[in-house]
């Protein structure tokens, strides 16, 4: 067994539970590597995984050990694992923005006091903090960007508010020589990476892509909470970008969030359209409708970050992690087509590939 990777949550909505869930699913069976760029990667397991701090807002959550907190509503992806008491609770974290107009209907905050997070951090020995704050959280997750920095952590952001991708936030963890790495985690098999990929493929097979659309519907918090349409713009700029880069002209697209449907819960539909015109300008028509349970979707993803993350503190990297984001994240520093970053990842673990 590897040496634990010791991590700090911001936000125990579905995905943190799938993360942490997943890690002992995968603990429980060793041989079964389905999701995971590989059951050991760079010496570490999904095993060697160790919350030491969660942060949230909610009055279901905050002073419940993690192993209850991750069941609590309103989280309501499904079980895959019983999650033995870690002996961690849950801390009050600053709400800041982080509760819109819709999940303020739904979350009770905590009348717990705010804990310092950076003095929590530096306490429980983190090593990284995994950020999965609810999107349009933009000041929350400043807030915790700037609480890992100063407490000289790496930071792994799962959330479209731009961290890893802005110079400003390069720098300042380039120069306080910690890792990062972000921003917006893409799927195993999810509308972002399915959908740069089907216009890559269009695009390399030389057709013209006239036009394309995503449409997104689901049942979970996250989708109650981006009825907010104020706190979807970086959620839109981060998926359409991973599509946009797949092509060297202009496409006309729309790429977003779509409705909240509560009986479908951590299910999410997606539905990709692409036309375009091939040989002798003959029109062509892809509509394609995916089904995904939306946490589980992210979770094998965010075990390889989180171990890429830690490899890149092993060999005391600093500043963004441009093979782990390009692999791991919608909107990274460099966008690459999918095949070409899975490869950049995974020259980055072997040591061929110094970020």
């Amino acid at each position: 067994m590897g040496k634990k990777i010791k991590i700090a949550i911001a936000g125990v909505g579905n995905c943190a539970s799938a993360l942490i869930q997943g890690a002992k699913y995968y603990t429980d069976n060793p041989r079964d590597t389905v999701g995971l760029t590989a059951y050991n990667l760079g010496g570490y397991e999904p095993q060697d995984i160790e919350v030491v701090a969660a942060f949230d807002v909610a009055d279901t959550k905050v002073g419940k050990d993690v192993s209850e907190a991750i069941y609590a509503r309103p989280n309501n992806t499904i079980t895959v694992a019983d999650v033995p008491s870690t002996g961690i609770t849950v801390q009050r974290g600053p709400t800041k923005d982080g509760l819109g107009r819709h999940l303020s209907r739904i979350v009770t905050p905590s009348p717990e006091p705010e804990v310092n997070v950076k003095k929590v951090l530096q306490d429980t020995g983190a090593e990284m903090l995994v950020n999965y704050l609810p999107v349009g959280s933009t000041e929350a997750v400043r807030h915790y960007a700037s609480q890992a920095l100063e407490a000289g952590i790496g930071f792994l952001n799962a959330i479209p508010v731009f961290i890893a991708s802005e110079p400003k936030w390069q720098q300042m963890y380039a120069e306080k020589k910690i890792p990062l790495a972000g921003d917006d985690v893409m799927s195993q098999l999810g509308a972002t990476v399915v959908h740069k990929t089907l216009v890559k493929l269009f695009v390399d097979r030389g057709v013209l892509v006239d036009g394309t659309y995503q449409l997104n519907i689901g049942g979970d918090m996250d989708f109650y909470n981006m009825l907010d349409e104020e706190r979807l713009e970086d959620k839109r700029i981060s998926k359409t970008s991973a599509v946009k880069a797949m092509a060297d002209y202009d496409i006309p697209m729309r790429i977003g969030p779509s409705d909240y449907v509560d009986f479908i819960d951590n299910e999410k539909i997606c539905y990709i359209n692409i036309e375009g015109k091939y040989f002798g300008k003959i029109p062509i028509k892809l509509d394609l409708k995916l089904k995904v349970i939306d946490a589980y979707n992210s979770a094998g993803i965010m075990i390889d970050a989180i171990r890429g993350l830690k490899i890149a503190l092993d060999r005391k990297l600093s500043g963004p992690m441009t093979s782990i984001s390009s692999y791991c994240f919608k909107h990274p520093p460099i966008q690459m087509p999918y095949t070409e970053a899975k490869k950049a990842f995974a020259e980055f673990v072997e040591g061929k590939r110094e970020q």
